[in-house]
């Protein structure tokens, strides 16, 4: 498991009374929900050590289907979780489970989308409303959602990280950090790369058409969006 600093536990606006179990909750259920793709009708919330311990006290609970929802930490409406999803006819429980040697603030979320895809994202809350997001489905992944980051599900074959850079490379978006997972040789893979600029959805577009690329997707970081509502 990874150490963190003091400098990694600075606090955020947010709403509730601790950024590890809401500011933190909020953005992992938002992540998923973003991962995910489209709206979630179902969602489980695994909850492992001290997120299992008090999360209906320190309102990690709510914050989670917050998130889910697709509201930000610092959104009032956080409060009235549960009410705004039995109005949104988002079905969610709770449940306590040992996910091994991770962060004490983790949670596996299992969601079911409208359409009826399936999606499990792990992640952790680190201290100060960070997060990192450890996993997708079957895949051990790391990013904290922090960046711009691009998403891509693909066939673990040769040229398809080449192909995804020079797409990138040729709107002049510069990657500040990328990594690839795996299970297995020539199976599925996940491309994680965060970069500096924002990814437009005509260049998404670009990088879906490699017949290799199952899906590919961008999340945006949490700064820029909450300026953006701000604005709006």
């Amino acid at each position: 498991m990874k150490d963190y600093g003091i400098f990694d536990v600075i606090g955020p606006i947010m709403i509730g009374p601790s950024s590890s179990h809401t500011a933190g909750a909020a953005r992992l259920g938002y992540l998923a929900r973003k991962i995910a793709g489209e709206e979630i009708k179902k969602v489980v919330f695994y909850l492992h050590g001290s997120f299992a311990k008090t999360y209906a006290g320190h309102g990690t609970d709510r914050a989670l289907v917050a998130g889910v929802l697709g509201l930000m930490p610092d959104d009032e409406r956080i409060r009235d979780a549960f009410l705004l999803a039995q109005e949104k006819g988002l079905l969610f429980s709770f449940q306590e489970l040992d996910l091994g040697d991770v962060h004490p603030n983790t949670v596996l979320m299992v969601l079911e989308t409208l359409s009826g895809e399936k999606w499990e994202v792990a992640g952790s809350s680190i201290g100060g409303g960070k997060v990192r997001i450890i996993r997708i489905n079957e895949l051990e992944v790391d990013f904290a959602g922090e960046y711009t980051t691009l998403i891509t599900y693909h066939q673990d074959r040769p040229g398809v990280i080449a192909d995804v850079t020079a797409v990138l490379a040729r709107h002049n978006i510069n990657v500040a950090f990328m990594r690839v997972f795996r299970v297995k040789k020539a199976e599925n893979a996940v491309l994680i790369a965060e970069t500096d600029e924002d990814i437009s959805d005509s260049i998404l577009a670009e990088i879906a058409k490699n017949s290799k690329v199952a899906q590919a997707k961008v999340l945006r970081p949490f700064t820029a969006i909450i300026m953006k509502e701000r604005i709006l």
